[in-house]
């Protein structure tokens, strides 16, 4: 397993980033602690999350998962052995969201108190805010880098045509460009990225860090039928992929899986790893066999003909 460059940044990451949406939500801070060692254990060093996770659980106001990786840094004493991404945007509460150059700077200072921190590696837009312009988005990027809060800036969910146009206005303006890019791509959903986003983060050299890289546990081939929806929080939003096409798809990877004999999950992920324009998936996990699904994914000896026969039996 090798770093990769992030981008233009100069960040070097293990190629797997471990989604940090489940701290607060599906595991607890003791249990959180327990897959962070167990990933950083096993030589991993990517760690991503959102001010707003996870707000949608009951009984939370977002930040949760900030303040779960800040006692586990604090506690482990690693901070300049991970690379921390966190982002900015999303809903907060009482009006609290947007890319306005005021709620940024606030934003990123309740990040990095929570996170416990004084610099966020990888600073990130998280949704698009077309009633803010974009000269003034990049401004409060660029103070904080120069403030020394920030060290590289990426985005996440925009289309095509908005980040084209926020690369173009960092460079006329002397701006700070974003370095990385956040698309939902997997097996599945491939045509949104791959039609347009893609050349764009090739032609670019932005460091690409997909978002539900499984499907929502779907990839996993734990859901084959409607009444598998119940296996666990996500899998509405799973069961949803059971038509031709993934039907299709679990079969490649049942054939796949079994003759590296591994996991569907495993082969699902390095699919990813191996696509020219991914530098290193975001997956999660609440238990030491999920995480053991991930870690394997990065050395699993794959060959050309079966990531073929993925690309193939995926195709859109």
């Amino acid at each position: 397993m090798e770093k990769r460059q992030l981008g233009t940044t100069g960040l070097h990451v293990y190629p797997i980033t471990f989604g940090g949406n489940v701290f607060g939500w599906t595991i607890d801070e003791k249990k959180s602690f327990e897959i962070l060692d167990a990933f950083t254990g096993a030589g991993f060093n990517f760690i991503d999350t959102a001010d707003v996770y996870s707000r949608w659980a009951s009984g939370n106001e977002g930040g949760e998962s900030e303040t779960i990786i800040g006692n586990w840094l604090k506690k482990r004493g690693n901070r300049n052995n991970v690379v921390i991404a966190t982002k900015v945007g999303s809903e907060m509460g009482s009006g609290k969201k947007g890319l306005s150059k005021k709620y940024i700077l606030k934003a990123a200072e309740d990040s990095l108190r929570r996170l416990q921190i004084d610099t966020i590696d990888l600073y990130q837009t998280h949704w698009d805010d077309e009633t803010t312009p974009i000269e003034e988005t990049l401004e409060a990027y660029q103070q904080l880098i120069k403030e020394g809060k920030v060290r590289h800036i990426g985005a996440s969910n925009l289309s095509a045509e908005r980040l084209k146009e926020s690369l173009a206005i960092a460079q006329q303006n002397g701006l700070p460009q974003y370095e990385t890019f956040q698309p939902h791509y997997n097996l599945y959903e491939r045509a949104a990225f791959e039609d347009g986003i893609e050349p764009l983060c090739l032609g670019h050299n932005l460091g690409v860090l997909n978002y539900y890289s499984l499907a929502s546990g779907f990839l996993t081939g734990k859901y084959r039928s409607k009444d598998d929806a119940g296996k666990s929080p996500r899998g509405g939003g799973a069961i949803k992929y059971l038509d031709e096409r993934g039907t299709k798809i679990l079969a490649a990877l049942d054939e796949v899986s079994k003759q590296l004999g591994t996991t569907q999950a495993t082969a699902a992920l390095a699919w990813l790893i191996h696509r020219p324009s991914v530098t290193a998936p975001i997956v999660s996990a609440t238990t030491m066999e999920q995480l053991q699904s991930i870690i394997d994914a990065p050395d699993l000896p794959i060959t050309a003909r079966e990531i073929e026969l993925l690309t193939q039996e995926s195709a859109w």
